[in-house]
């Protein structure tokens, strides 16, 4: 039909992928072509410090505070939990660096590709909800811009039922702008969102830096918060120490889950490895050490705490509504409106983009996925999601049980059982013959670990909504990543070992490429090569024709 040639992508409409792919295989989810791999070392330090300059990040040890531990163990904690997943992150990313692929085709490897839909279909639904929850966040800091300009903003009356929702008539203004202003900007292609990195950190530099000039200023010092010494002491204090060091490296799970995603786009693999696992947990610690102290000042200021910078902004602004305040407090919302955007971009479009590109390749490409999402986290009503749905969000904060699960079994996959080398073409074909087919697409031995995975947790996981647990569990879920990340990896490597599947290398020694490159013409010869007839013999791992880029 017509309209269904209208809708497909551009290499389907020529003819450049058979149909039989037409569920595995497009271009944006191939290895990335040499000209797009533009990230260096510099982008990849700078990548961080860029994605956690936002206003959710001033306050990200407040909730340690609010326990009974002091500012500093909140905040030693929160970095203690930032080096931890920093460490997972890079090396489950290392074969989006290697190869220059992303996340739903890597996944493939170890669940099958068939399989390999439910990793998906798992992390789509959690990047759509966090796209649609960030975006309230960011639209708070819009709102704040337009409330400097337009003081009526603040007193149109509110639509919403009290207590229902996150924002307010004005912050649901706020919240369209800020919507429409992060689509616009996904019209730019990855590889060139580079230097809007670089851009959107010297923004939110000079806004931390005059936040925090003016609220100190204001406060006439760092106010008492910022000295006080923690109120549990004892083994309470150091089940604490424990709980929210777990807690702040499981936050990050997606981003450990979904590395490959942003390191597919390495100028060579080393550039995205070393520079990332200290720019991670170093933007955690700076942000943190200065948003805190900023919200520490609210005390004298108000006499009440507000760590929300925005909410800080817009009482500063409210209390003092004269042209001085206003500028201030437009051209800090301004930065922060600019950082929330690319923020969003990296952390909430691209990963969607790729999951909704691979679960319907012929029809969605990454950048139609990345308008898909936008569309579907608006059409949530988010905000109704933050005001009302407590245990919704409580949900979305234990859901690293499920993705430990997942990243224990890739971590195991690419080590010990590829040691390092995956048959590229063979992640985009469905013949029974290609080395990923396992039985009819699906790997039991990965889906077996990863329910062993969730298992040991999941007793404790019911306790979050309001299941009544012993304390023995509740203690438990608090190591919950790391049980899960284990457990899964070693039953999956166990499985292997007891049923070698045909992927599995003999040799002991690491046999990944130094850099992965192929050409659109070796790309379709090289995937029908490895699919051969199921009566032909398999193909040796040792003979594939790719060209390899020295480093």
């Amino acid at each position: 039909m017509s309209w269904i040639r209208v809708l497909e992508t551009q290499e389907y409409r020529e003819g450049r992928c058979k149909d039989r792919h037409q569920w595995l295989d497009n271009d944006d989810l191939r290895p990335i072509p040499v000209k797009d791999r533009t990230y260096t070392w510099r982008t990849y330090f700078w990548f961080w410090l860029s994605a956690n300059a936002t206003p959710a990040s001033f306050y990200g040890a407040t909730t340690a505070l609010a326990a009974g531990l002091s500012l500093w163990e909140g905040i030693a904690c929160q970095l203690g939990g930032q080096i931890i997943i920093a460490v997972i992150l890079c090396f489950n990313g290392r074969a989006g660096a290697v190869y220059h692929i992303p996340y739903p085709a890597i996944v493939r490897a170890s669940f099958g590709v068939w399989g390999g839909y439910w990793p998906v279909i798992n992390r789509v639904v959690m990047t759509l909800v966090w796209t649609g929850v960030n975006a309230v966040q960011g639209g708070q800091c819009t709102y704040v811009m337009l409330h400097a300009i337009f003081p009526s903003i603040a007193r149109i009356p509110d639509v919403f039922p009290p207590d229902a929702s996150a924002l307010t008539s004005g912050g649901l203004i706020g919240f369209a702008l800020f919507w429409i202003l992060t689509t616009s900007f996904l019209h730019i292609r990855i590889p060139k969102l580079k230097w809007y990195i670089y851009v959107k950190l010297l923004f939110f530099v000079l806004c931390c830096i005059g936040m925090l000039a003016w609220t100190v200023k204001e406060a006439g010092g760092i106010g008492p918060v910022a000295r006080q010494n923690s109120t549990v002491y004892g083994t309470k204090k150091s089940w604490l120490i424990a709980q929210y060091i777990w807690i702040y490296c499981a936050n990050c799970a997606t981003y450990a889950s979904n590395a490959a995603d942003f390191m597919r786009y390495a100028r060579r693999p080393k550039d995205a490895f070393w520079p990332q696992l200290i720019g991670f947990p170093l933007s955690t610690l700076l942000i943190g050490l200065v948003g805190n102290i900023v919200g520490s000042t609210s005390q004298i200021i108000f006499g009440d705490l507000i760590w929300n910078p925005i909410t800080l902004l817009d009482a500063m602004l409210t209390r003092d509504y004269t042209p001085r305040t206003r500028a201030g407090a437009f051209f800090l919302a301004l930065g922060f409106t600019y950082s929330s955007i690319f923020s969003s971009i990296f952390e909430n479009s691209i990963p969607p983009g790729n999951d909704l590109a691979a679960l319907w390749p012929r029809f969605i490409t990454i950048r139609r996925g990345f308008y898909l999402a936008a569309v579907i986290s608006y059409a949530m009503c988010p905000w109704y999601i933050l005001g009302t749905a407590s245990s919704f969000v409580s949900w979305l904060a234990s859901y690293q049980i499920f993705l430990s699960a997942i990243t224990g079994v890739m971590l195991c996959q690419y080590y010990l059982i590829s040691r390092g080398h995956f048959l590229i073409p063979d992640l985009y074909t469905t013949k029974p013959s290609g080395l990923y087919w396992y039985s009819n697409g699906w790997n039991y031995r990965a889906y077996v670990a990863y329910l062993m995975g969730i298992a040991p947790n999941f007793y404790g996981f019911l306790g979050v909504f309001g299941v009544n647990v012993s304390l023995g569990a509740e203690r438990e879920y608090y190591f919950a990543y790391p049980i899960g990340l284990f457990v899964s990896f070693m039953v999956y490597w166990g499985l292997c070992l007891l049923h070698p599947p045909q992927c599995m290398m003999k040799s002991k020694e690491w046999n990944e490429p130094p850099d992965y490159v192929v050409s659109e013409d070796d790309w379709m010869t090289n995937r029908d090569a490895s699919s051969l007839d199921d009566d032909k013999e398999k193909v040796d791992l040792t003979n594939v024709a790719v060209n390899v880029v020295r480093e």
